[in-house]
Parts: C-alpha cells; sequence; structure tokens
C-alpha cells in the first residue's frame, strides 16, 4: 500500500509540473509575440511602438521596399539626413501598418531653417507619387528661420509648426525653436469626427475630418482640385522629406 501511494503521488507530481511548465511556456510564446517588433511593433498598455530606438522596424521609403541611407538612426530617433547630394526629396518614411481612428503621440526637432511634416491616411494605392497628395499633414518647421508663405486663404498661421497644413493655423505659438525637443499628440478620431493637435501640452488645433465644414475648409484651401486628398479613412503615418535634416522618436499609437 505505501509502495502504491508513493506512485501515486509521484505522478500527481510529475503532471502538476508538465501543467505548468506548459503554462509557462504559453506565457512566454505570448510576451514573444507582443514585443514582435517586425510588423505592427510592441505593445505597451495598448499602445504600438512604432519607433523602438534602434532600427526602422515597421517602417519603409513611400512605395519602396524598406529605408535607404537617407534615414538613419541618431540617440534613439530615425532622423531624416538626405540624400547623396545631402538635399534631395522624395524619401517620406511611411509605417508599415495602416490606421484609421487613433491617437499618435510624438517628439520631433527640425533643423535650423529645416521643414518636414506628419501625415495622417497615407494611400500607397493610388497613381501619385508623392504622400502629400492624399494625406493631410501636422506641420513640422523651423518658423524663425524658414522662408513660409501665407496660406492659400491668405492666413499667414496655416503654414507654422503645429498648424494642419493650409486648412487650420495654431491657436497659440507654444514650439521650441530649431535644435530642441516638442511632443505632438494627434488625434484622429472618425468615430467623433474630431482632429486635433495638442503641442508641448497645449491643445492648439481642432478640426472636423469630414462633413460640410470640412468640405469648406478644402475649397478655401491649395487641396481643393485634389481630388484624393484627405477622402482616405483608413491609411498610413508618414513622415515627411522635405530637403532638411528632421528627428523623430517615441512615436506610439493608441487605436480607437
Amino acid at each position: 500500500m505505501k509502495n502504491i501511494f508513493k506512485i501515486s503521488f509521484f505522478l500527481t507530481f510529475i503532471f502538476i509540473f508538465n501543467s505548468c511548465s506548459q503554462k509557462n511556456k504559453n506565457q512566454v510564446m505570448s510576451e514573444n509575440d507582443k514585443n514582435n517588433l517586425e510588423n505592427q511593433g510592441k505593445i505597451e498598455n495598448d499602445w504600438i511602438i512604432l519607433s523602438d530606438g534602434k532600427s526602422f522596424n515597421g517602417w519603409h521609403i513611400f512605395k519602396k521596399d524598406g529605408v535607404d541611407k537617407s534615414w538613419t538612426i541618431e540617440d534613439g530617433a530615425m532622423v531624416y539626413v538626405g540624400g547623396d547630394n545631402g538635399n534631395s526629396t522624395g524619401n517620406d518614411l511611411i509605417s508599415d501598418k495602416e490606421f484609421s481612428s487613433f491617437i499618435l503621440s510624438m517628439d520631433w526637432k527640425i533643423s535650423k531653417g529645416g521643414n518636414s511634416g506628419i501625415f495622417y491616411g497615407v494611400s500607397e494605392e493610388s497613381d501619385f507619387n508623392q504622400p502629400y497628395f492624399t494625406a493631410p499633414e501636422i506641420q513640422v518647421i523651423d518658423n524663425d528661420n524658414y522662408d513660409w508663405t501665407p496660406g492659400a486663404d491668405g492666413k499667414s498661421n496655416t503654414h507654422v509648426a503645429g498648424a494642419l497644413y493650409d486648412l487650420v493655423g495654431p491657436s497659440a505659438d507654444v514650439v521650441n525653436p530649431a535644435g530642441e525637443w516638442n511632443n505632438y499628440i494627434i488625434e484622429i478620431n472618425y468615430n467623433t469626427n474630431k482632429g486635433s493637435v495638442t503641442l508641448n501640452g497645449t491643445n492648439i488645433v481642432n478640426y472636423p475630418l469630414y462633413g460640410g465644414d470640412w468640405d469648406q475648409m478644402i475649397r478655401n484651401s491649395k487641396f481643393k482640385d485634389w481630388n484624393e486628398f484627405g477622402t482616405h479613412r483608413k491609411g498610413r503615418i508618414g513622415l515627411q522629406d522635405h530637403g532638411k535634416k528632421v528627428w523623430y522618436k517615441n512615436i506610439k499609437v493608441k487605436e480607437l
């Protein structure tokens, strides 16, 4: 009887050990899936991390495979450094993943006299050779040294940092100067018809994403004859190459 009890206890122990091992294995696999940066990025508290500070996983040049030497990694940031002549354009960086309604958070800084921008709703399915033909842009620019022009509606501030480019100017000037870091929190929410830009903790831009007011904004802008502009409710996020050095880091997205 004693031997039977020992054998029974041993078999029970083996069963419990194997069950725990399999459970731990499944937990490890689940964590590995979450930490996969190849396609849609690491997920932390519902945020999809789009920049790991070490690579361009999850990004590619618009309508190209991968990322060329016009972009590099510098101190944890994705940096546009220019093409062979140091001032080429046409190397906009585009996310592999598409988004519809989301909150986007990122840090950025611009070189002296520099210009760039953050696109959303980028379509690579069209015949256009640049993201800006389909995608609205949140302006990134050196306000003090870039020779920017007034918007199509005559309002000078629709081309400054924080603006929804050529459409809505910021309500306050809270941008840090060239060479210093800034933070954007951009909300694009088609569920509530709300777009907004918060720069360095201050909400400076609010606008509709569709409907009569949006249509009127387009009619008053340079985009009035661009038939696909702002029409894609799902698309990629883009970082614009405008010929000058620009830095982006801590990029993350929460889908709504």
